[in-house]
């Protein structure tokens, strides 16, 4: 009803306009499109703190023996599940859950490497598990943790592929991080490394953002002078993809399409985006604009964007928390699309959140990919986005 009386009144007014004024037609119609968003969303805004309450008592109910969650899966999903808490979820790092969960990352310290990613020599995802953990540490702000944190930062600089692994700036390793010391690069790790050096208070003149600059540049499709390599204006959009590194790989397609060319999404873009920007570059940069610029024609925060049919939704929470990270870098609270209309990101998203969440309060993904069945996982992924919709820090 609400639709019908905001259109038929424009139209009605419409009549009385001059000759001239149809030629702004996009633009009313784009107004209207707006005002009438605005609308909808002013009716069906959901509480943010009983959507992240409903999630802290699925955490709760859900919390190992040991203080962690889905340890089996991974050591790094309790630091993603305790940043989201303390964030998302406005829990105190004092509160018993997250004392417990913080307890479990404090065994996987490994003094005598320097990393968070527990004793075992033979672990993997020493980057990935290191960074999550680096975050929630930060996240609880306790005096005791400064130096472990610092540690940490300086493991994971050492992980970050440049000359002393025989990779110099020709390379297309160079300034990337993967899971491992001798994991080939790709952009979602280096962005998980990005954020950790950034919550540990890593300067912005380090040389790990100018080394990652070089590399997250080479992932994106924008041939210039910051991406000389050979599929980089096949697509020319300004989306990315996962990995610059040994040729070229995008997760949206398993084969390079007939030019060549490796089409990106959004999931990536977003974490493209946020890190060009924690590496010191501003929205005015080519880079970013072009970045940006292609998810105004792809805004769709209910699925990932780029992704071919019957993908739609792979990676989706994985998105939103990677897309929460680059709106709130942007510093912006509205998003105009290509067609001219603004949309509160915070509410959009927290609407997509709120119509995905479980009765029992936590989320996974029906389109299990990258883990994403995985309620422990997913639920932290959601809170960690919560987090960001609420402007934490």
């Amino acid at each position: 009803m609400i639709r019908h009386l905001v259109a038929s009144s424009a139209l009605f007014g419409l009549a009385f306009l001059s000759p001239w004024a149809f030629g702004q037609t996009s633009q009313i119609q784009a107004t209207v499109e707006q005002k009438l968003t605005a609308l909808r969303k002013t009716a069906q805004t959901p509480d943010i703190d009983a959507v992240a309450a409903k999630a802290v008592a699925y955490l709760r109910k859900t919390q190992e023996e040991n203080g962690g969650w889905s340890t089996k899966l991974s050591p790094g999903v309790t630091g993603i599940v305790v940043t989201g808490l303390i964030k998302g979820g406005k829990v105190s790092p004092d509160d018993p859950m997250v004392a417990k969960g913080l307890k479990y990352i404090e065994g996987l310290i490994n003094t005598e490497a320097g990393h968070i990613a527990g004793n075992n020599p033979r672990v993997q995802l020493q980057n990935y598990v290191t960074s999550v953990n680096v975050m929630a540490l930060a996240a609880a702000k306790r005096d005791s943790y400064k130096a472990v944190v610092a540690d940490a930062a300086k493991f994971l600089k050492k992980l970050q592929w440049d000359e002393s692994e025989g990779k110099g700036r020709d390379s297309d390793f160079f300034g990337g991080a993967g899971y491992d010391s001798k994991s080939r690069p790709d952009l979602s790790n280096t962005a998980f490394f990005l954020e950790a050096l950034k919550e540990a208070g890593i300067p912005k003149d380090d040389p790990a953002y100018k080394k990652a600059m070089v590399f997250v540049s080479r992932c994106q499709n924008l041939k210039g002078e910051h991406n000389d390599q050979p599929w980089a204006g096949k697509v020319n959009d300004g989306s990315f993809l996962y990995s610059s590194a040994g040729g070229g790989t995008t997760k949206s397609f398993d084969q390079p399409d007939s030019n060549g060319g490796m089409p990106g999404y959004a999931s990536i873009t977003y974490a493209g985006i946020k890190s060009l920007i924690y590496c010191g570059l501003t929205k005015d940069d080519p880079r970013v604009k072009a970045g940006l610029d292609w998810l105004r024609k792809n805004y769709d925060l209910d699925r990932n964007p780029g992704m071919p049919a019957g993908r739609e939704e792979w990676g989706l929470f994985y998105a939103l928390s990677s897309g929460s990270k680059m709106f709130a870098a942007l510093g912006e609270a509205e998003f105009t699309d290509a067609k001219g209309v603004k949309h509160d990101w915070r509410k959009d998203m927290l609407a997509v959140l709120a119509k995905r969440q479980k009765a029992d309060g936590s989320w996974s993904n029906e389109k299990d990919r990258w883990m994403e069945g995985d309620t422990g996982l997913v639920t932290g992924f959601a809170l960690m986005a919560l987090g960001n919709i609420r402007g934490e820090k």
